[in-house]
């Protein structure tokens, strides 16, 4: 099973690991791409006031300008333990034992805008970008990334694909229709019955979900291995439309 989590904005900074090198990361295919996604992110990183608006960026959030121009220079720490956030935190990778973590390094991918998929063990340095950004210079990042991902993919051949991943990352690699998948959505049911999306607690539940799914290591090949996995683990997930699972929280 490969379970493909979404970034998050907010990243841990610093890092013990030696500099980024595309070479380093999983899906080595990529590399071209994500070598010419870095190099027009940290060139527009020249120009503060232009990456601002660009980027989207708060006051506050100038200093993101100066770490993306740092890019390549920066160090680096696993993805898993790089990103923050509510699925990140809820997640909590740095307090699994050496067991969980390896097995995070084998199953779980963050699908990142500017490296595309990469292991959760994968070193990868702080950034800022999101799927939505226009790098100038390069065509809007689904066009960049969507093929080559999707092919990247289709290679690993995984025999079953959980995307947990928001619907803009979606964008940026879709899933080949060879490899069986089930995307999930996280929902909460009303008094009347009726099953509604979340927002926040979405994040959370899919933190905790792939946290237990560490800790337990069960063997899942298929969408109704899951749902038997999470019946016995006490988890409600309901199978919907075809290739979708609702995941109560």
């Amino acid at each position: 099973m490969l379970i493909l989590l979404p970034p998050s904005e907010t990243k841990r900074a610093g890092g013990a690991g030696a500099p980024w090198d595309a070479a380093a990361l999983s899906f080595a295919a990529l590399s071209p791409v994500r070598e010419s996604v870095v190099d027009a992110l940290v060139a527009l990183s020249a120009d503060e006031d232009t990456a601002v608006r660009i980027l989207r960026l708060g006051a506050r959030q100038r200093g993101e300008v100066a770490v993306n121009a740092a890019l390549r220079m920066s160090p680096t720490m696993p993805a898993v333990d790089r990103y923050t956030g509510v699925l990140y935190d809820a997640l909590a990778a740095a307090s699994l034992d050496a067991v969980s973590r390896r097995w995070l390094g084998r199953h779980v991918v963050v699908h990142s805008a500017p490296f595309g998929p990469v292991r959760a063990l994968d070193p990868i340095p702080s950034y800022r970008l999101g799927a939505t950004a226009s790098l100038p210079g390069l065509a809007p990042l689904p066009r960049v990334w969507a093929d080559a991902v999707t092919a990247a993919i289709e290679e690993a051949a995984p025999a079953f694909v959980l995307d947990l991943r928001s619907e803009a990352y979606v964008a940026l690699g879709p899933l080949p229709a060879s490899v069986r998948s089930v995307y999930v959505r996280v929902v909460s049911e009303g008094a009347d019955g009726v099953a509604r999306a979340l927002n926040h607690f979405n994040k959370h539940a899919k933190g905790a979900l792939v946290r237990r799914l560490a800790q337990e290591r069960p063997r899942i090949a298929s969408a109704r291995g899951l749902v038997s996995w999470a019946d016995a683990a006490g988890l409600r997930v309901r199978a919907r439309a075809q290739g979708e699972l609702e995941l109560f929280a």
